[in-house]
């Protein structure tokens, strides 16, 4: 059994964030305060911490080129089924300012798979890809 990791992020605005993670991406949520809440993140906790002093230091568009496509650094996100990937895309569009619109990564190579890339309400990267076969996830 694949056990469930924990991530805890950053966020400027704790009310704008659970409108993003809560109302957008329809993650359940979980546990809160006043300055965090847990988010079931595809069987997996995410956590967001209120926390507007840590982007008053940061670079902004930190990226790094794959495919021909500046990669975020850092980000975050979960590898979909893929007619969930074309799902959440499709449902997403209008609503988010892609950083990479979705395309196929890779194509006719190695790990061939779905992606795209958007932001959080506070910056934070997230990324959701597919795979056709999911075999090819690690392959080198």
């Amino acid at each position: 059994m694949l056990m469930p990791f924990h991530l805890a992020i950053p966020v400027k605005n704790l009310e704008e964030s659970r409108k993003f993670y809560s109302d957008l991406l329809q993650l359940e949520e979980g546990r809160s305060s006043d300055s965090w809440i847990d988010y079931n993140f595809y069987g997996h906790q995410l956590v967001i911490h209120l926390k507007p002093e840590y982007f008053d230091s940061l670079q902004n568009n930190l990226s790094n080129l794959v495919d021909g496509h500046g990669v975020p650094v850092p980000h975050f996100g979960m590898v979909l089924e893929w007619s969930d990937w074309e799902n959440l895309a499709g449902k997403l569009d209008g609503y988010v300012d892609f950083k990479i619109k979705p395309y196929i990564r890779f194509q006719g190579q190695v790990g061939e798979q779905g992606t795209f890339f958007f932001l959080d309400p506070s910056g934070n990267a997230l990324e959701f890809k597919a795979f056709k076969n999911l075999d090819t996830l690690f392959a080198k």
